[in-house]
């Protein structure tokens, strides 16, 4: 008789420590989805400061326009950062089970090339 609660005991454990594992799962790729939203939120930033060049480039204060632009690439660039920084301190205190996750190094690579290629739309929007 002890021997099948022991038996209960441990097959409840397994089933715990099991659907503990699948919430870290699921925190891990709930991390990854935030850093693409904050990816996305960038870039929509960038996109922003080429709308405001071409609506408002052709008017008296073509410079207010551009400072205007450049004000969203910056602000770009500093939500690449923010989310490369938070994404990664997550990712390092999260243990992955089951779930295929991407790599902290992937997570700075994309960053620094979002980064870059906003830098280098807003030099080309400068000297629009």
């Amino acid at each position: 008789m002890a021997d099948s609660s022991k038996s209960g005991s441990d097959s409840k454990q397994d089933l715990a420590d099991e659907r503990t594992d699948w919430a870290e799962d699921r925190t891990v790729l709930a991390n990854e989805r935030t850093f693409a939203a904050w990816m996305r939120t960038g870039m929509a930033s960038v996109a922003l400061a080429l709308g405001l060049r071409a609506v408002f480039g052709e008017t008296e204060y073509p410079g207010a326009a551009k400072i205007v632009a450049e004000l969203f690439i910056l602000t770009a660039v500093m939500i690449f950062f923010s989310a490369m920084r938070r994404g990664t301190s997550t990712s390092q205190r999260m243990d992955t089970h089951d779930a295929a996750v991407q790599s902290e190094k992937m997570m700075r690579i994309t960053a620094a090339a979002f980064s870059l290629g906003a830098v280098m739309t807003g030099i080309i929007l400068w000297f629009l």
